[in-house]
């Protein structure tokens, strides 16, 4: 069989490769270049998913297709399940198991960039793991200072005065976090809740340090997609058909 999968997660290479060897052809889409170091282990095609008719086209002669995206892009999600549906293709969503809020923490969850600012104080340092394409939602940002994580150097010079830009290369590790936002005097983290262990290392650093955490709610997914957070049913599912 031949599987399609759409690809921004950790997740989505290992799954390729599971099925690859399991004898699958294997086949990839992915919406912006693959990070690190590491070549993606299947044939793999950047694609823009704002065109359905593109990602249709992309996807014919596919058995099934496979949804391991990155968790926050939506996008690539909803338009590749509208192009599955249209062509009558087996559709599974994978999602990582969302990072849990501790009682006795001062953690919180917000649906968005912005309203996450509710609680931050006036005189606050906040490091940011949202991404570059949030900074819009902090125009209105309370805090002193936002220090706004980016994993690729770059030259572009942030909108708003009070952002400072931190570049470092993942992976990142609980004492490298640690480190890092005690040299930056860090009070407050926000990011997405990604879950998963790649990205939790910065958690577990803020928790040591009592910092307040502020998590963004994960986008919905389309109605009636079938979603599993198990890596092996998702395996089972791809050898199912």
């Amino acid at each position: 069989m031949t599987l399609m999968i759409l690809a921004g997660s950790a997740e989505a290479r290992a799954l390729g490769q599971m099925a690859r060897q399991a004898g699958a052809n294997v086949r990839a889409l992915v919406s912006e270049p693959p990070r690190g170091s590491t070549p993606m282990p299947m044939p793999s095609t950047l694609l823009p998913f704002d065109d359905v008719d593109a990602v249709m086209a992309e996807m014919r002669g596919c058995d099934a297709v496979l949804d391991a995206s990155h968790g926050f892009d939506a996008e690539m999600s909803w338009v590749g399940h509208e192009a599955a549906r249209r062509l009558d293709l087996p559709f599974l969503s994978y999602v990582r198991p969302l990072w849990g809020l501790p009682d006795d923490l001062p953690w919180h969850s917000a649906p968005d960039v912005a309203t996450a600012q509710a609680p931050i104080a006036p005189g606050a340092r906040v490091f940011s793991a949202t991404g570059w394409a949030s900074l819009p939602e902090y125009a209105a940002f309370p805090g002193a200072c936002l220090m706004l994580r980016q994993t690729h150097e770059h030259p572009r010079i942030p909108p708003f005065d009070f952002v400072e830009l931190i570049f470092g290369d993942p992976p990142f590790t609980v004492a490298s976090e640690t480190m890092l936002f005690r040299d930056l005097r860090a009070d407050t983290l926000i990011c997405r809740n990604l879950g998963g262990q790649a990205s939790r290392p910065k958690l577990d650093a803020a928790q040591a340090l009592g910092m307040k955490v502020i998590l963004i709610d994960r986008p919905a997914m389309p109605a009636g997609v079938d979603v599993v957070d198990d890596i092996d049913a998702a395996l089972a599912w791809v050898l199912s058909r």
